[in-house]
């Protein structure tokens, strides 16, 4: 492939996007930021809106500063976050911006969902996904409870990367990955379940085609190509939630693997051709997601570093600005004084996440850690701890032994807690890359394209672009007494 072309990709998170661009030369994958840009909330009328417009308008923005590159775009994937949609008219005009998932709109939505229409077991043994008040299911449910007007007049219903690819293309598709994580699509047949439909009064009919990452999806419609100055480029349905993006660029050899996509929240799991649904899935909440060429990402969410972030805040003054010289006071507190579950109900969003800490500690009967060195060392000890628990249920229900557990995203780059994590877990850490979700969603336009020929292909390519950090297990003794005390103070 010519240096000049490249694969755009556009990445969107809850609270920014980017546009890039990646070049695939002498067998390695190479990633250029164009663009970056606020995903703002819109709060108006008593409800919390993405401004979907502003999203399509960067993409364009970004397509025309490629152009202006001299870059030659060879097709264009996007990826963003979960569950949220679009709603879309007879006339093919969008209804309303979609609500966003940070909606209060449905507390307690799931409970009334039960009771009035599929009882909670049947919903997790249909979908395996993990429960939340904000999944797909319940935003319908509470939308055709409260005569929400746009999903009264939607002829269809789209996730939002596909209703930008509408947008681009004038198609209408449902990607397998983001259409997981609505909590209405089967992991067995692949396919949106009918009661669960009808249980909140829709149909199939009003949702695109499913599409598999890697698809092709059309081409430019003449209106963006007239904005752009680009031609009839195609547009192709990359793993569209972007976690599925992120897990396809892990560079694993073989599948004998667990990740971990680290950053304010971490995301555990394992890779599997066929879904795990079963009664211990169901106890611990683990989830069944989408994953590229049919597979299931068999994951658990974790409370990362939102703990540590939340802190900091709270610290100002009082501790580093310096990111490298708050760990290493960390690191010089005595290890093990004190632990936490952090994913007790108590961190989800107090409003002093340092007095929440320490209440929890002078509630368990261990030691109250003093200043920011000390909470700082208990949120990574206790995070790595966590990481431990939740791969030692993974692996009970795993179909195969896993060796390696791959760090990726932003805290990829966090060697202390790394290192934490292999003493911890057992398993030889390999960290990185970083920008795992750009390069998932680059690597499946090149499966599109035919200049890779599967995830395996991917994942060797970007493993001989990067160069991954290698922690080892060490002090394992030291560690294992550490585990006995998190199991007696975190149950």
């Amino acid at each position: 492939m010519d240096k000049s072309q490249c694969f755009f990709a556009v990445d969107l998170g809850a609270t920014s996007g980017r546009t890039i661009a990646g070049t695939i030369a002498d067998g390695k994958v190479r990633l250029e930021e164009l663009t970056r840009f606020p995903n703002n909330l819109i709060q108006t009328g008593g409800h919390f809106y993405w401004d979907i417009y502003a999203l399509y308008f960067e993409i364009i923005k970004g397509l025309k500063t490629a152009v202006h590159r001299g870059l030659d775009v060879r097709s264009i994937g996007i990826d963003t976050w979960g569950v949220d949609f679009v709603c879309v008219g007879d006339d093919g005009a969008l209804l309303r911006n979609p609500l966003s998932y940070r909606d209060p709109h449905t507390f307690g939505a799931m409970e009334e969902y039960f009771d009035r229409c599929v009882t909670k077991e049947e919903v997790y043994r249909t979908t395996g996904i993990q429960f939340m008040n904000f999944n797909s299911l319940f935003q319908l449910y509470v939308m055709r409870r409260d005569g929400n007007t746009a999903l009264k007049n939607a002829r269809k219903i789209l996730f939002v990367p596909d209703a930008l690819s509408r947008m681009l293309t004038g198609e209408d598709v449902c990607e397998y990955t983001i259409a997981s994580t609505s909590q209405m699509l089967n992991p067995v047949t692949k396919e949106l379940d009918a009661r669960l439909l009808e249980s909140v009064g829709l149909e199939r009919g009003m949702f695109g085609r499913m599409v598999m990452p890697g698809t092709r999806i059309g081409v430019l419609t003449e209106e963006v190509r007239r904005m752009t100055g680009l031609g009839p480029v195609p547009v192709v349905a990359v793993a569209g939630h972007d976690t599925a993006s992120a897990v396809a660029a892990v560079p694993a050899a073989d599948e004998r693997f667990a990740y971990l996509s680290s950053g304010t929240w971490s995301l555990m799991g394992i890779e599997t051709k066929e879904p795990v649904i079963n009664d211990l899935s169901y106890a611990r909440n683990f989830t069944n997601e989408g994953g590229v060429e049919g597979t299931t990402r068999f994951l658990k969410n974790i409370c990362g570093m939102w703990l540590l972030e939340r802190c900091r805040k709270e610290w100002g003054d009082e501790a580093p600005a310096d990111y490298g010289r708050l760990l290493a006071d960390a690191m010089k507190t005595a290890p093990f004084r004190s632990i936490i579950n952090p994913d007790d109900a108590m961190f989800a969003n107090p409003a002093d996440m340092g007095g929440a800490i320490r209440e929890y500690c002078r509630k368990t009967g261990q030691h109250v850690p003093e200043g920011y060195a000390e909470t700082c060392r208990c949120i990574f000890e206790s995070l790595a701890l966590r990481y431990r628990q939740v791969a030692g249920w993974l692996q009970e229900m795993a179909p195969f032994t896993i060796d390696t557990l791959h760090i990726i995203g932003g805290g990829s780059l966090n060697d202390y807690l790394n290192r934490f994590t292999a003493n911890a877990t057992g398993l030889t850490v390999l960290a990185g890359p970083q920008e795992c979700t750009a390069l998932g969603n680059i690597m499946l336009q090149a499966k599109a394209a035919g200049v890779v020929d599967g995830i395996f292909d991917m994942r060797r390519m970007i493993a001989s672009s990067i160069t991954p950090k290698r922690f080892e297990p060490q002090d394992r003794g030291e560690w294992d007494k550490a585990y006995e005390k998190y199991l007696q103070v975190c149950g």
